[in-house]
């Protein structure tokens, strides 16, 4: 099992190598650059370049089943699922092939809102009760990766 992490606005990145640290699984940190290395021997930090989604497009070409991808991008935790990979999201939420497709839809609606204007917020910001729920979250998923289910 390898921890993908699409790390350049990841808030959750320590939880991360917490967790893979105590699990023993090697955990890849994706980015475009301005991150510094971690101290885990059990992390390392992966720098792409290239075009604008060329971390999403690095990890989506190596994650296969049995792998892990912590991302708030819908349309690479599609992706990751179509590889037989599984995805979460830094608030705790596993994405799966049930839930994607709304996921996806509902995504796309809420960027033409905002576009249009309707909408001019965004997401609410991030609490320590939405780390707790990604802990909780990456532990159940590494559990049922384990489990083979």
């Amino acid at each position: 099992m390898i921890l993908y992490v699409d790390a350049d606005a990841c808030p959750v990145k320590d939880e991360v190598i917490r967790v893979g640290e105590r699990h023993r699984s090697e955990i890849l940190l994706v980015c475009d650059g301005g991150l510094m290395r971690p101290r885990s021997p059990w992390a390392k930090l992966v720098i792409v370049e290239g075009k604008l989604d060329a971390a999403d497009d690095w990890i989506a070409e190596r994650i296969g089943p049995g792998d892990i991808c912590v991302t708030a991008d819908i349309p690479l935790a599609h992706r990751c699922l179509k590889a037989g990979a599984r995805a979460i999201d830094p608030r705790g939420k596993a994405f799966t092939p049930d839930t994607i497709g709304s996921a996806v839809a509902t995504r796309n609606l809420m960027t033409d809102l905002r576009e249009t204007g309707v909408i001019t917020s965004g997401a609410k910001p991030f609490s320590q009760k939405d780390r707790s729920a990604f802990l909780n979250g990456l532990e159940a998923l590494i559990q049922q990766v384990k489990r083979g289910r």
